[in-house]
């Protein structure tokens, strides 16, 4: 018996050698003895002490089985067959001798208890799986069992039990939360079993972020003929998550859409654009986003983009910023193609990812506006002999520029002392989300110390951050790095103007305090400052660089120098102006984005890039949102031919024949 087991291992080593072409065989070094052996017994319920004995391992190839009773030959099987063999009633030590492929040898015992009573004192173990709040792990213990069978949901006439031997532990994933009872029976070896039920419940909170790989999917509903489900992701190429929502769009209602309801209301206190990855089969779909009330569905808002499409992934983000904060929102609603019947095909198939809230549209760099001083005073103080305030776009210094309508003005007088500053309240600073904080400061002298200094209610906790101005009688954005700020709830910003220097009547000015995360900050390649480009215009129009003091009055929110464009009247319906920048990197950059103001709301325009000969271009349109102010428009990009771009072209009002009406823009910035 022995040397036929060596004679079985030795050929089965030479099989797996043939398979290699120079019949290597110096990876039997590596192999190890079989790992987790283990067997599985199976008693029939008839009193007649029949046990079915299935060995198992990891690497095992055949199994010696000692049977404990008083048989003097172990029994051989190969891996994947069982043995039977008749047991009187009793407590039993099984020998399992699992030999691997090099005779390496690994053994075990396990306990076997033959009874025909039925088990006692049965206790059922359930514990919610930490890494997946759908997976339940579920154990027993009886006096007198040899096995049990476990129903995960007794509801479910038609599922088969899973097998449980002694000591083992069993899983399953459920599909959406509730409460489910598990029935375990406790199996000896006889007619008599024992049963008992424990109820099991899954809850699992939807709320934003959203990617669906530990997903409630009850909460992901169609309807008017749309189906929806969360499959595995059948395109990794651009989205490597393991899994997605499927959105169907059937008929019969043009209106047909799905819903996500969330398990509590979304904040959007702080972060107003919505968005999400695509996957769209076809170019050019507009997909309605609508944020609604959870009991009223008369309390919403809405908002519109188109998909690249083309069957890949994109990301597409929502504008939220005009949601009233004041309501609440726990429906996410979305419409692919709303107005058209869908057909159920692959035409109609659509599938998102990764729903997120951000405070801005610029991709993984996220800005969020602190202070501007322009509207309310939030309350600024000055210490140390200093003084402090807000002043208007009409108080300030011919010159000064770069300015919004209101900025703060600290004056470090003569005999200040060296820690003189000045203090103003500050929304609850999200540090956890955003940790660097930047503040526009205008010096009359480079190397200057400007402490930045944030404090809770009480100011039992701060934390401060010094940085020195770089440039003299000039604007410049200073950055602080924040990371290392214990947590706390920040409501108080302090500035130290050239700090540990006693005060010299020196005027400093300071605007926009801004937080910002670690993303790739936006890249601005032309604000028209300095040596501006030169704006050319053509179709009749006229465009320009114009300085601070030539701007209409209360124009505002402007840097010392910004773009002018007049579509005169009588200018072609394509009329617009061009100016050069330097090659546009679209690699790191997928989105442009440009200040405009506009004196009416509803004008489309038109941002086209060009490379050198505009032998390859590409153009996109956007709309102004506001009459007589200035906005961002953003443009995405991504979809751009690889090229090296140095041209952009910008038509305002693009479409509608010149009435004399005069545009402005600035700041032509990339961003991710």
């Amino acid at each position: 018996m022995k040397i036929l087991k060596y004679i079985l291992s030795l050929s089965l080593v030479l099989c797996f050698s043939c398979t290699k072409d120079d019949n290597d065989l110096s990876f039997i070094d590596n192999v190890t003895a079989p790992e987790n052996v283990s067997a599985q017994f199976l008693i029939t319920q008839d009193n007649t002490g029949l046990v079915t004995i299935t060995p198992n391992s990891e690497g095992g190839l055949i199994y010696n089985i000692t049977l404990g009773d008083d048989s003097e030959e172990a029994v051989t099987v190969k891996q994947g067959e069982s043995i039977q063999h008749s047991y009187i009633e009793g407590n039993y030590t099984i020998g399992i001798e699992a030999i691997g492929i090099t005779d390496l040898r690994t053994m075990v015992t396990q306990d076997l208890v033959v009874s025909f009573k039925a088990p006692e004192n049965l206790l059922i173990t359930t514990e919610i799986d930490p890494s997946n709040p759908f997976v339940v792990n579920v154990s027993a213990t009886a006096d007198l069992a040899a096995s049990f069978l476990v129903y995960f949901d007794t509801s479910n006439v038609d599922e088969e039990p899973t097998p449980m031997q002694i000591g083992e532990t069993v899983s399953n994933e459920y599909a959406g939360v509730g409460d489910y009872n598990v029935k375990v029976v406790a199996l000896s070896g006889g007619t008599e079993t024992t049963e008992l039920i424990q109820v099991v419940t899954i809850s699992s909170p939807v709320e934003l972020p959203i990617d669906f790989e530990v997903f409630d999917a009850s909460s992901f509903i169609g309807f008017g003929g749309v189906s929806t489900a969360v499959i595995d992701n059948p395109d990794p190429n651009g989205n490597d998550s393991a899994k997605v929502g499927e959105i169907i769009k059937n008929a019969p209602e043009v209106w047909a859409g799905s819903v996500i309801t969330t398990s509590a209301p979304i904040d959007f206190s702080t972060k107003k654009f919505f968005k999400m990855d695509v996957w769209s089969p076809r170019p050019g779909g507009k997909i309605l986003l609508k944020m609604e009330n959870l009991d009223d569905g008369g309390i919403f808002i809405e908002a519109e983009t188109t998909s690249v499409g083309n069957g890949a992934w994109e990301q597409v983000v929502f504008d939220l910023s005009a949601i009233d904060v004041g309501q609440t929102y726990q429906k996410i609603v979305l419409f692919f193609d709303f107005g058209t019947v869908g057909d159920g095909s692959s035409d109609w198939t659509f599938y998102i990812d990764n729903l997120t809230q951000v405070a801005s549209v610029s991709g993984s760099f996220e800005k969020l506006n602190v202070e501007d001083f322009n509207g309310a005073d939030p309350g600024i103080g000055a210490f140390g002999n200093a003084s402090a305030g807000i002043i208007t776009l009409d108080d300030l210094p011919s010159g000064l520029g770069n300015v919004t309508d209101g900025v703060g003005q600290f004056n470090k007088t003569a005999g200040a002392e060296v820690w003189a500053g000045l203090f103003f309240d500050v929304a609850s600073l999200d540090i956890a989300t955003y940790n660097k904080m930047s503040v526009k400061t205008w010096s009359p002298k480079a190397g200057a110390v400007v402490k930045l200094k944030i404090e809770n209610a009480d100011a039992s906790i701060t934390h401060e951050v010094d940085m020195n101005t770089n440039v003299t009688d000039s604007w410049e954005t200073l950055v602080y790095d924040f990371s290392d700020a214990p947590a706390a709830d920040y409501v108080k910003a302090v500035l130290f103007f050239d700090f540990g220097v006693s005060g010299d009547d020196t005027t400093y000015y300071f605007d926009d305090l801004q937080l910002w995360n670690n993303g790739t900050p936006p890249a601005v390649y032309e604000d028209f400052e300095g040596t501006a480009p030169d704006v050319g215009a053509f179709g009749n129009a006229a465009a320009g660089v114009i300085a601070l003091d030539d701007l209409p009055s209360g124009l505002g929110n402007v840097t010392a120098s910004v773009g002018q464009f007049e579509k005169t009247a009588g200018a072609e319906v394509w009329a617009g102006l061009f100016f050069e920048v330097e090659s546009l990197d679209l690699d790191t950059y997928k989105n442009i984005s440009i200040k405009t103001w506009s004196p009416k709301a509803g004008a489309v325009v038109k941002l086209k890039i060009e490379n050198a000969d505009a032998s390859i271009t590409f153009e996109v349109d956007m709309n102004s949102t506001v009459t007589n102010s200035w906005e961002e428009l953003v443009y995405d990009f991504s979809a751009a031919p690889a090229a090296d771009y140095t041209k952009a072209v910008i038509f305002f009002d693009f479409g509608v024949a010149g009435d004399g009406l005069v545009y402005y823009f600035d700041d032509f910035t990339l961003i991710d």
